[in-house]
């Protein structure tokens, strides 16, 4: 039966406050009882969820070398939505949906950090090809601290279609690419938009490109030429909920 181990005290709760369904049974270090754990037990024995205590040498072991805290949750693994559910989601997403696309991007590290600042800047759905991209795995869920749990993950088929699609419900699409003339700071970005974020060094496949509505950069004043793909994720998602701010502050 496929599983998939949460591990971290944050990461952790985060699961259990959100999806404890999730949870098959919590493995935690034999004679460790500081006050974090002890919450986390609280909350796995009010969910009647399993515990088990291990040594820590299993911990290390199971957690392949991350940082598990004391705590390991072995749960149903998490699943990426189909492109059936994108359509719902937009439906109730309000007049101007706020909407990532990764195009790409392949380390569990990178989509968990963008999963998390997803999370923070209040966007509707994460999209992503199904192929090309990283799956949704113990360390996405460790990276995201909960985000994982509750931002909506969509793989399509087609991206290229996706984005028409999503073109067709009036959402802007906005690409980032290093040698775009506009600057994220000199665009109107409020309204119904989509982000497109490529992978880092290639940056957006070409029929990717094709079906963005404008091209965007990010100012540089330094030696590097680019950031990383979740760095530069939370620069252009910022911006555009401080835009969108602006706008409805102004009325």
């Amino acid at each position: 039966m496929s599983q998939t181990d949460i591990f971290g005290l944050h990461a952790v709760t985060s699961l259990l406050n959100r999806n404890p369904g999730r949870v098959r049974r919590l493995l935690v270090q034999q004679g460790r009882g500081d006050e974090r754990l002890q919450s986390v037990l609280d909350k796995a024995e009010a969910q009647g969820i399993k515990v088990i205590e291990e040594p820590r040498q299993q911990l290390d072991q199971r957690a392949g070398g991350g940082r598990h805290q004391g705590v390991i949750a072995e749960c149903e693994p998490l699943k990426a939505l189909n492109e059936k559910a994108l359509g719902p989601l937009l439906d109730f997403a309000g007049d101007a949906p706020l909407i990532l696309v990764l195009d790409g991007v392949t380390d569990p590290h990178n989509l968990g950090a963008c999963l998390r600042t997803a999370d923070a800047a209040g966007a509707t759905v994460v999209i992503a090809p199904k192929d090309k991209s990283a799956p949704l795995n113990a360390t996405v869920a460790k990276v995201a601290c909960g985000a994982a749990e509750v931002v909506p993950y969509v793989q399509v088929t087609n991206l290229a279609r996706t984005l028409q699609s999503l073109q067709e419900r009036g959402i802007w699409i906005t690409g980032t690419a290093g040698e775009a003339d506009g600057s994220l700071y000199q665009v109107d970005l409020t309204g119904p938009q989509a982000l497109v974020m490529g992978a880092e060094g290639k940056g957006m496949r070409r029929l990717t490109r094709e079906n963005c509505d404008q091209l965007i950069s990010i100012p540089m004043a330094g030696e590097v030429s680019s950031l990383n793909v979740s760095v530069a994720t939370g620069v252009c998602l910022f911006e555009m909920v401080r835009q969108r701010q602006l706008k409805a502050a102004q009325g």
